[in-house]
């Protein structure tokens, strides 16, 4: 269970996360919604550490984030941000092994190397192991940097934005393998979502922010409604109902 307790973060006067307080629990897939500038990305960067807190707290666990070795946390959350800076002359088995060192520290034992063939596998890219990053498409990649976290071996997986740059086949292809690594591994998978189909159809909660603020959370037909999406992002969204699932019409 991760814990996010009346959290702030500022640079100078701008507020961006505002007494946020939220309890995400250890399985399933939850998405973090939200016009641009809510803050989004910023409550995933303080929830991994990457970002500090200026005030409350957030535990993992039970375990304090801000006082929590980097060691024992990165055995329990791993995070992939929108932008990966990591060298395009990488092979892809490489970039995967990358995701065993809090384990291994960077001396691969075979449990390391069976945990990336794994991981290979269930992003489908076993027959890609051996290429480098820049003779991937954008979606390949993004499927190589997935299959990183998830060979963390980690409880929590966040992931900030990972559908994107991805077109409509390959972002319903990572979203079912999301899914299938919520419900096959028992991981918890928190990401930042743009599109709020996405969210609808694929995941158990739905966190809605603005302004720094948490305007709802819950299941998606708590938030997935014409009057809470009216709060969020302040235009009417007609929803509709196809083979069960709450579409929303935003493009109209």
């Amino acid at each position: 269970m991760i814990e996010v307790r009346g959290v702030d973060k500022r640079y100078g006067k701008h507020v961006v996360v505002d007494g946020i307080s939220l309890t995400l629990l250890g399985s399933g897939m939850t998405a973090i919604i939200g016009p641009n500038g809510a803050g989004k990305s910023t409550l995933l960067s303080m929830i991994s550490r990457l970002s500090k807190v200026d005030s409350g707290s957030i535990r993992v666990d039970g375990l304090d984030v801000a006082t929590t070795s980097g060691d024992v946390l990165a055995r329990k959350l791993a995070i992939l941000r929108q932008n990966n800076q990591i060298g395009t002359r990488l092979s892809v088995h490489d970039l995967v092994m990358f995701g065993r060192y809090p384990h291994s520290r960077g001396r691969p034992t075979p449990l390391d190397h069976q945990q990336v063939a794994q991981a290979l596998a269930y992003m489908n890219l076993s027959d890609l192991a051996g290429r480098f990053l820049d003779e991937l498409s954008g979606g390949q990649r993004q499927r190589a940097f997935v299959a990183m976290v998830l060979c963390q071996d980690t409880d929590y997986l966040l992931l900030d934005e990972p559908l994107n740059s991805l077109d409509m086949n390959s972002a319903v292809a990572m979203m079912k393998r999301l899914r299938r690594a919520a419900d096959e591994l028992g991981k918890s998978i928190i990401m930042v979502l743009h599109d709020i189909n996405y969210a609808s159809c694929y995941c158990d909660q739905i966190i809605a922010m603005r302004a720094g603020q948490v305007i709802c959370q819950g299941p998606p037909q708590d938030v997935i409604e014409q009057g809470m999406l009216r709060k969020i992002y302040d235009m009417e969204i007609p929803i509709h109902h196809v083979d069960g699932q709450r579409i929303a019409l935003y493009f109209t």
